[in-house]
């Protein structure tokens, strides 16, 4: 008769684990001071475990992003399901719940805040090469603003949604006023453009 022998935790259930004991330690410490090994001691595995669950560090560094997109997008979803009856109350509480996460994110301020030459590379994923980022956020809105009559063509929906994401993201790394006020703001702008002639 054969032993059973337990199986290895799967890696859906290590692999974010590593992934939050890298955001935790780039929070704290910086994104120069991710290593394997930190991260194997921090979680109780293997440095090649860890190799094995995330690769690289720059495919580590797009698994971190990743993970804190799905909470703002989650986010998003939340205020457009709690508001669907007004696109324009939905759009400004989308960006209020996106901006209010944003303040309070630990990773995004260790990543914003990181000086000229301290080896990050992590704040290209969320400007130069944000390309998948913006493009998760534009397709969610997409899906979202189909269920509402617009006075636009596909072509210029898409269009008023390419502004709406570029300029709330922006204010995420550089935020000029405070989560409220350019919530309404962004609501503001698509409300005039709703109500305006064809």
């Amino acid at each position: 008769m054969a032993v059973m022998t337990e199986a290895p935790a799967p890696t859906r259930r290590i692999r974010p684990r590593i992934v939050a004991a890298a955001i935790d330690l780039t929070a704290r410490s910086g994104w120069s001071s991710v290593t394997m090994a930190r991260l194997a001691d921090a979680v109780g595995v293997s440095r090649q475990t860890v190799y094995n669950e995330v690769g690289s560090k720059p495919a580590l560094a797009e698994a971190m992003v990743q993970t804190e997109l799905a909470g703002f997008l989650a986010a998003v979803e939340t205020a457009f399901e709690s508001t669907p009856d007004s696109l324009v109350d939905a759009i400004r509480a989308a960006v209020r719940s996106v901006l209010d996460l944003a303040a309070d994110n630990t990773l995004l301020h260790a990543i914003v805040s990181a000086t000229h030459g301290a080896g990050t590379d992590l704040l290209p994923l969320l400007t130069t090469h944000a390309d998948a980022l913006l493009n998760q956020a534009k397709h969610l809105l997409t899906g979202h603003l189909s269920r509402y009559e617009v006075p636009f063509t596909d072509a210029e929906l898409a269009v008023l949604i390419d502004v709406v994401v570029r300029a709330v993201l922006s204010h995420v790394m550089q935020p000029s006023a405070d989560p409220a006020e350019t919530a309404d703001g962004v609501a503001w702008l698509v409300e005039r453009l709703l109500s305006s002639p064809a």
